[in-house]
């Protein structure tokens, strides 16, 4: 059975290079997409793959009109849960790769799926390589329990931190809360030199040229640190393998699960 996937955000940096994987596959097939640059365009024309029928659409609202079996959300952080919502709401399952939604967003996300019965994945970053990265944090914070983030990306992102920092920070909480040898509140200075606290964890998020997405984990102990980073390159390629995988799994749950590893086999 061919999967019919609505895909918001279509003609973006990562959602075209999604569109085109899709493409490449037997199992999955776009039937509906949303940009509000290009509204109005043939699919085809706008994507550069001539097998591809329709128009896109301006809003969430108006491609689901198009049935669908997985909406993903690939737009801006703004309008990501309104979008989230309509989908579930047309009973499609989701995969939300826009990042900047907060734990509150989840939560209520999680409650909505639950209700319609339906599936929803939330990735902060597609890589497979971001899941070696979590993995592996998750292992070292077991033992070293005072760590930080640095979240580093373009100087153009406005969401700060970034989805992959804010889903690494969430996850290493999870195994236990840093430890602080000063509060924060207890800082001596501007407490914002600190960085913010995100589920209990700093994390100090850069916007510069020459960055385009890198999160890395610093631990330290007694005489010795560890440091695990990631660096995306200039292509979304690296995105493309995980996202299929994601909607291909997303029908198989109920309710919210959050990173990609969630439905891998580890």
């Amino acid at each position: 059975m061919t999967i019919r996937v609505c895909l918001a955000g279509i003609t973006g940096w990562a959602g075209s290079a999604l569109a085109s994987g899709i493409s490449q596959t037997n199992d999955i097939e776009v039937v509906a997409g949303v940009s509000r640059q290009h509204a109005g365009r043939p699919l085809a024309e706008a994507l550069g793959l001539a097998h591809l029928h329709g128009l896109i659409s301006a809003s969430a609202q108006e491609a689901l009109a198009a049935p669908c079996d997985v909406f993903v959300e690939y737009t801006k952080p703004e309008v990501a849960k309104a979008n989230v919502l309509a989908a579930l709401s047309h009973g499609a399952h989701v995969v939300i790769a826009t990042s900047g939604l907060s734990d509150v967003d989840f939560d209520e996300i999680n409650q909505v799926a639950l209700q319609q019965n339906k599936g929803v994945l939330a990735v902060g970053n597609f890589s497979m390589a971001v899941v070696l990265l979590q993995k592996c944090a998750e292992l070292v914070a077991k033992y070293i329990p005072e760590y930080e983030i640095i979240d580093y990306a373009s100087a153009g992102k406005k969401d700060a931190p970034s989805g992959t920092t804010r889903e690494l920070a969430y996850r290493l909480s999870q195994i236990q809360p840093p430890q602080v040898t000063v509060p924060i509140d207890q800082t001596q200075g501007p407490v914002e030199s600190r960085g913010t606290t995100l589920n209990g964890v700093q994390v100090h998020s850069i916007r510069l040229p020459g960055h385009i997405i890198s999160a890395e984990v610093l631990f330290g102990s007694i005489d010795q640190r560890l440091s695990i980073r990631y660096d995306a390159g200039s292509s979304a390629e690296a995105y493309v393998e995980g996202a299929l995988l994601a909607i291909r799994k997303v029908g198989t749950f109920t309710g919210l699960k959050r990173g990609l590893d969630s439905v891998m086999n580890f």
